[in-house]
């Protein structure tokens, strides 16, 4: 298992090196290798836990990873975020263009 994962992290270092985004990438791999060591994971919770943190959006912060208590949590708080602004978009009586770009920017701020 352990050989697995090194050498899936070697490939992906030498995938990583060519196109721009790739410096991204590599630098997620590395961000998520250290977090799986922080947390000491082994075998497949560690497989697991790579795989997911892989997985999420480039554009996430090391930082605001640790700030994240769990996936779902996030998922529960954009929900939420997003009925407080469909409540307040239907509140203004908001239709159509004007309602999409409030939408944007309530969901944005």
């Amino acid at each position: 298992m352990k050989k697995l994962i090194a050498l899936a992290c070697i490939g992906l270092m030498f995938a990583a090196s060519a196109p721009a985004s790739a410096g991204a990438q590599q630098e997620k791999m590395k961000n998520c290798n250290k977090e799986a060591k922080e947390k000491a994971l082994k075998g497949d919770e560690r497989k697991a836990f790579m795989k997911e943190c892989l997985s999420k959006k480039a554009d996430v912060a090391p930082a605001e990873k640790k700030a994240e208590a769990a996936p779902v949590d996030k998922k529960t708080a954009q929900q939420e975020k997003m009925k407080s602004c469909n409540k307040e978009a239907k509140e203004k009586a908001l239709k159509k263009d004007e309602r999409k770009k409030f939408m944007s920017t309530c969901l944005k701020g």
